[in-house]
């Protein structure tokens, strides 16, 4: 698959831009959903993540990426950010910022870890935790975009409390097929109990790989080095597995 073209020019992505909060929605105890405005956005592709800047009040500034979980839509986005504890970024934007509120961000960041519209090949997302904020975007942008493409999500959580976007996930979309898999606690109807992803797994809620299909895998570090092997160990073709990775530096 060739690599896709990203939106606006190289100097304008890397540009610092103010945007405004006008909008936040509560996705779970840990987790937020902020939309923003931003003018002079350059648009993005499903998949694609920000830098977002905080400076206090001396001067001192840090920064985090995070990924739009948003399908395009002009100068608006929307970030879904997971409290991480002891985090520097993550607590004040999950706990503190309100409508009206303003931040720094930059981009969008990313030319591999994407979906296109294009794509008419079959997709498997494979999502740890708030790894599912940039397949969601995916999820969304095909949606949008009126796509037949036909998706298959395995979400791994760790309890049913610990779901993401659960009410959009449960009204579901045509094409699109969602297993959920559970590490710690399951819901009583579920018919798979507790425990880590496995090749089973993958294979019951995947495409076979003589589908050829186009593998996206996002999360912690280990659960998506562990995934990535489990897939190519099915038989997926390495080329077509994409993996997007974060670590305790996200908070």
């Amino acid at each position: 698959m060739e690599r896709a073209a990203v939106p606006g020019r190289l100097g304008d992505r890397l540009r610092w831009r103010t945007a405004e909060v006008t909008g936040r929605r509560v996705e779970s105890a840990t987790a937020v959903t902020l939309t923003l405005d931003v003018p002079g956005w350059p648009g993005h592709l499903a998949g694609q993540h920000v830098d977002v800047r905080l400076t206090a009040e001396d001067g001192y500034s840090t920064q985090r990426s995070y990924s739009i979980a948003s399908a395009p839509d002009g100068r608006n986005l929307d970030l879904t950010v997971q409290r991480t504890p002891g985090g520097e970024v993550s607590p004040y934007l999950v706990d503190e910022l309100v409508p009206g509120d303003r931040l720094e961000l930059r981009g969008p960041v990313g030319g591999w870890f994407i979906w296109r519209q294009q794509q008419t090949e079959p997709i498997v997302l494979v999502a740890g935790g708030s790894g599912l904020v940039p397949l969601m975007c995916m999820i969304r942008a095909r949606e949008a975009a009126g796509s037949r493409a036909p998706f298959r999500l395995l979400y791994a959580a760790r309890t049913p409390s610990d779901l993401l976007y659960r009410s959009e996930l449960r009204k579901g979309a045509p094409g699109l097929d969602t297993t959920y898999l559970y590490s710690r606690e399951a819901p009583e109807d579920s018919p798979r109990p507790p425990g880590r992803i496995s090749p089973e797994d993958l294979a019951r809620g995947g495409w076979p790989p003589d589908f050829e299909p186009t593998c996206y895998v996002c999360g912690p570090t280990g659960f998506v080095e562990k995934t990535a092997a489990y897939l190519v160990l099915l038989g997926h073709a390495p080329e077509r597995v994409r993996t997007e990775r974060f670590g305790h530096s996200r908070g």
